[in-house]
């Protein structure tokens, strides 16, 4: 999901699509098809929703890009950010849009195309041009988005000090008594109210809930004694926020502190191997250690963090096999968690940013166990 895009000027859309079609070229591609959703927005402002209407911008090496719209939306993509930097053309029902689509490509040739464009659509394709081909833009070109301008960066970090707004206000609520369904109601608002146009994820995982990382809110009401764990975000002028933290009703054991400790430590390792030209795993790798270490490391089990953007989820991934360097505006999650099957779940998560000299952190409210009523 896209939400609203960034207030950026037609000159930033224009360069954006040269570095796109030349990134294109140099991955060996004949151009880029680029569909609704966030590679569109990114690119032009434009964010129509996806419909069997056939939307596609194609970006193309020494040629002007094309936007190819149903005539009936044609006023609209006129009116987007980014229009003057391309060019429109349209068609009406009854026409094949492919067939209009077709000359605008190299036959036999190779493209990226968004992943989440419609079958229907691709296939449509294929038939009008049976010697292309196509790849995944994610697998052609993963870091096409990867690396903000400082624009972006101001936009990610209000999002992020945002968020931090939430959590505050969340854990001065009560949360023993209440079921995690209201828990969650509360983040939506305080998210719109910090404001997010768009609300992605309200993770409230209470108890044992707690170790599944990705629980679906649910009726059960949490208990005195309970670890919960708040995993939220979502869009705030168009680029997003992600962060967790996991609070405590009442006293916690030992073992519950000891676990928040260890957990708060491998997250601290995780940001200090941030660096321009380490590779992706090696943060992973850090904060995978510590909690390895500790004799806990069958209870990690998932990926350290992911890339964040125009979309919550998106390149580069903080994971094992991941050799990307990281480069400064670079930005992404740091979120180890520990989960224990039928008891509890601690998961503690930044966004940070690389810099010139090493990594800063998007989120700063505590790391600290926080003790809620």
């Amino acid at each position: 999901m896209t939400g609203t895009a960034a207030p950026f000027a037609a000159d930033d859309y224009r360069a954006r699509m040269e570095r796109a079609a030349r990134s294109a070229a140099e991955a060996g591609l004949a151009g880029l098809l680029v569909a609704p959703g966030p590679d569109l927005v990114w690119l032009t402002g434009y964010a129509p929703p996806a419909t069997e209407r056939l939307t596609l911008l194609v970006l193309a090496p020494g040629q002007d890009p094309v936007l190819v719209v149903p005539a009936l939306e044609a006023p609209d993509a006129a009116k987007s950010p980014g229009a003057s930097a391309l060019t429109l053309r349209d068609w009406t029902d009854g026409k094949d849009p492919y067939a209009v689509t077709a000359p605008l490509l190299d036959t036999g040739g190779r493209f990226g195309i968004s992943d989440n464009a419609w079958a229907m659509h691709l296939l449509g394709l294929q038939k009008a041009l049976p010697g292309t081909s196509y790849a995944s833009l994610t697998e052609a070109l993963p870091m096409l988005r990867a690396v903000k301008d400082r624009a972006e960066l101001e936009l990610l970090a209000a999002a992020g000090a945002a968020a931090d707004a939430a959590f505050e206000e969340i854990r001065k609520l009560p949360f023993g008594g209440r079921r995690e369904s209201e828990v969650a109601a509360d983040l939506a608002d305080l998210l719109r109210r910090f404001g997010h146009s768009q609300v992605d994820f309200t993770i409230v995982a209470s108890g044992p809930n707690g170790a599944n990382p990705h629980h679906e809110v649910g009726d059960r009401v949490i208990e005195r004694g309970d670890m919960v764990v708040l995993d939220f975000g979502g869009l705030k002028d168009g680029y997003g926020s992600d962060t967790s933290r996991t609070v405590h009703v009442g006293e916690p054991t030992d073992e519950e502190r000891r676990v928040h400790d260890l957990v708060r430590a491998a997250q601290e390792a995780g940001f200090h191997a941030v660096r321009p030209g380490a590779a992706c795993q090696e943060v992973d790798r850090a904060a995978r250690a510590v909690i390895a270490d500790a004799g806990y490391g069958e209870y990690f089990i998932h990926r350290t963090g992911h890339g964040i953007g125009v979309t919550t989820h998106e390149p580069p991934y903080m994971i094992e096999g991941e050799e990307q360097p990281l480069v400064p505006g670079m930005c992404f999650s740091v979120e180890p968690g520990v989960y224990l099957p039928g008891r509890f779940g601690v998961r503690i998560e930044d966004i940070v940013t690389v810099t010139e000299s090493g990594g800063r952190r998007l989120n700063d409210t505590t790391r600290e166990m926080v003790i809620v009523d």
